[in-house]
């Protein structure tokens, strides 16, 4: 399915997701854009589900993104169904755009007896080329009578564009003696630097949480997870997260359920991290760590920052312990720091510190940590108490190939 190699950071398999009773999967190729392969999935969801949602705050955002925010918070008594197609973005295609969608959630209305307000499209893949929605369209029958709770882990691969394996992340607890599942897939590889969500997201539970917890929850958590990679720096006019809580387990949850919150959390680390590793053309995982900053927003910029430079990350790519990059990129932040209170640590490996290299630093200390698969990169300003830590990876000739032929 997959163009290029499969990701050396990559899983070893698709996790075995459990059921999430009250949601059912399909998936279909209706030749959006690619040929022999599976392009567009659908969820439809119980009555009394409650829907969450980020999304991207790109100014050029897609018509599905617009049409999906105006909808977030509607009435729970009735289904729901989730739409999404991988190879056009439907994303700076005007009233075009905005037809495309009209025609799809119509359809999909009709054909699933699902009120507009519940019908909710995401769309990934190239920006700027009219949607064929009546391919989209021709395949709802289709898509109906494959509808399956096992479903699951084939949408994920539906949705897949330069992806190199299918996403997903599950977790499974207890809640008044009674079982709760959560089951999420994403899908996203480059054009990766989230700004209120990530790529395309959908995660599923069967406990029963009001809307407003829900949405409390998935608005938090994205800023500690999906909100803390990048890949490229560059954000998507189509990222979404939706999220989806069925009730069909019994339990009830609400923003203050300690098992909810941290097995959700977990889910959402674990997804964004995912993302991460299969960034274009990735050889190396890599966590940035800043503490002793005047605050925490002040790390976070100083952390991307580190995360984002190119001479970082090709550094990192080349395998080469170039620290003086690492404080090029806190320099250039913007964010308060201090030279002569740096401390730098390649691993464990002291390599700065003080304004200058670590006097006991070997050169060949930093290179083995580079030879490494996964790299963590600790930054202490030395000013305050503030924190943040970020996920990247390196950056190869392959983001290149990938992206200079991207559309052909």
């Amino acid at each position: 399915m997959a163009k290029y190699a499969r990701s050396p950071l990559a899983p070893e398999a698709f996790p075995e997701l459990p059921v999430i009773k009250g949601a059912r999967f399909a998936s279909h190729a209706a030749g959006v854009k690619y040929q022999g392969r599976t392009d567009v999935m659908m969820v439809a969801l119980d009555a009394g589900s409650s829907i969450a949602g980020v999304f991207t705050k790109s100014s050029t955002r897609s018509a599905p993104v617009l049409d999906c925010q105006d909808k977030i918070g509607g009435a729970p008594e009735e289904g729901a169904v989730i739409l999404v197609n991988a190879g056009n973005s439907n994303a700076f295609t005007g009233k075009a755009g905005v037809e495309s969608v009209r025609a799809i959630t119509t359809s999909v209305s009709e054909i699933m007896e699902t009120p507009i307000p519940r019908v909710f499209t995401s769309s990934t893949g190239v920006i700027g080329e009219p949607m064929k929605h009546e391919r989209i369209i021709a395949a709802l029958d289709t898509l109906k009578g494959k509808l399956d709770e096992n479903g699951i882990e084939d949408a994920a691969h539906a949705i897949m564009t330069t992806d190199t394996y299918p996403k997903g992340a599950c977790a499974t607890f207890e809640v008044d003696g009674k079982t709760v599942n959560i089951a999420g897939i994403a899908k996203g590889s480059g054009m990766i630097a989230p700004d209120m969500a990530t790529m395309l997201v959908y995660i599923f539970t069967d406990a029963k949480i009001e809307q407003a917890d829900l949405q409390s929850l998935v608005s938090a958590f994205t800023d500690s997870t999906f909100n803390c990679i990048t890949v490229d720096s560059d954000t998507s006019t189509s990222d979404t997260l939706l999220m989806a809580a069925t009730g069909a387990s019994g339990a009830t949850v609400s923003h203050d359920t300690k098992a909810f919150r941290d097995a959700l959390h977990d889910v959402m680390l674990d997804l964004s991290h995912q993302v991460v590793r299969d960034g274009e053309g990735a050889q190396k995982f890599v966590t940035i760590n800043v503490t002793g900053a005047r605050n925490n927003a002040q790390a976070k910029v100083h952390a991307m920052a580190i995360a984002n430079s190119p001479l970082v990350k090709t550094a990192i790519a080349g395998e080469d312990p170039n620290w003086g990059r690492v404080v090029m990129a806190i320099g250039k932040s913007g964010a308060e720091a201090d030279r002569d209170l740096l401390t730098i640590r390649f691993g464990d490996i002291l390599v700065a510190e003080k304004g200058w290299v670590s006097p006991d630093y070997k050169e060949e200390q930093g290179a083995a940590v580079m030879k490494e698969q996964e790299i963590t990169i600790n930054v202490d300003l030395g000013l305050a108490d503030g924190s943040s830590t970020v996920w990247t990876c390196d950056l190869t000739h392959t983001y290149i190939e990938i992206n200079a032929d991207y559309r052909s």
